[in-house]
């Protein structure tokens, strides 16, 4: 099966940034399309950002648009999500999740594999 550890998460300045990893462990993680969402308190689970396995195909939310970068690095079996320009409406528990295909896509549902969280907190 597939394991996935956040780290990075912390509190941060409005108009800051910070940069959260994912570290991924399982035989087939590298085949997997990834993606990272996020949910606030009181708010349903939102779709920030995927990729493919093979880097190609990115898709992110018109909120964090411009503003957050998804990378990963199948060699080490770790994502990572760049996040500038925060503002205090991202704070949130940040999730890394991967599917059991190749294909990114949008939808929560679609991932099979979630990691714990970790806490961003934008203060303004």
């Amino acid at each position: 099966q597939v394991q996935l550890v956040e780290s990075g998460g912390g509190l941060v300045q409005a108009g800051g940034s910070l940069r959260l990893s994912c570290a991924a462990s399982g035989r087939f993680v590298s085949l997997y399309a990834m993606g990272w969402f996020r949910q606030a308190p009181g708010k349903e689970r939102e779709f920030l950002a995927a990729i493919s396995r093979d880097y190609r195909n990115i898709y992110y939310a018109d909120s964090v648009k411009g503003r957050f970068t998804i990378s990963r690095d199948n060699a080490k079996d770790s994502m990572y999500l760049q996040m500038n320009s925060l503002k205090p409406e991202d704070t949130a528990v940040y999730y890394c999740a991967a599917r059991s295909s190749s294909v990114a896509t949008v939808t929560p549902g679609d991932y099979r594999y979630w990691g714990q969280g970790t806490q961003v907190t934008v203060s303004s």
